[in-house]
């Protein structure tokens, strides 16, 4: 079960599969994370990429709140297949979905976000690659961030343009800025 927190769709329940292969960001960790979020950026003029985007619980976070340039990434056929359904129901604004390999998909980019939000599988082999390759394709715009989700065990503290950790229970967020914002 995924509720939305705030925004238009504010209490909104989404029931999605239990056949897909996801661990959705507890309730608890995302209004925290979207407190954050709202100190610093105006949702309404933000472009946001969201990595490993599951069942969309981020996603429509962002787009309940006023975001209108939003792109949703999975690797997951079932995943995207849900996402854009739950997009097309809850009559948000149309943002794009694509099924893809997430370092394929960093490593062919072009396009720059103010928020780029991943939230791999706690034991994926390659976390440790998600902001460096961020970095160096230059994705960030100025003053945006990167925020990457990771179990307990994840330790992304020595990392180029790492800012701060955030825990909540077993769920931890490490933030990373753009270069700018470290001068």
């Amino acid at each position: 079960m995924i509720r939305i927190i705030s925004g238009t769709h504010k209490s909104r329940v989404i029931h999605a599969p239990k056949n897909l292969p996801v661990r959705p960001t507890t309730d608890f960790a995302k209004e925290s994370l979207f407190n954050i979020l709202n100190n610093h950026y105006e949702f309404n003029e933000v472009k946001v990429l969201d990595l490993f985007c599951g069942t969309g619980n981020i996603t429509y976070e962002f787009l309940s709140r006023g975001c209108k340039d939003i792109i949703s990434v999975d690797e997951s056929y079932a995943c995207c297949s849900f996402v854009k359904k739950t997009i097309e129901d809850l009559k948000f604004p149309k943002s794009k979905v694509i099924k893809a390999d997430v370092f394929s998909f960093l490593r062919g980019s072009i396009e720059t976000y103010d928020i780029i939000f991943a939230d791999p599988p706690f034991n994926l082999d390659k976390i440790d690659q998600i902001s460096p390759l961020v970095l160096e394709k230059k994705l960030l715009k100025k003053n945006g961030w990167l925020i990457i989700e990771h179990g307990p065990t994840t330790d992304l503290s020595h990392q180029p343009n790492f800012i701060e950790k955030r825990k909540y229970g077993n769920l931890n967020f490490s933030f990373f800025a753009h270069p700018s914002e470290l001068s």
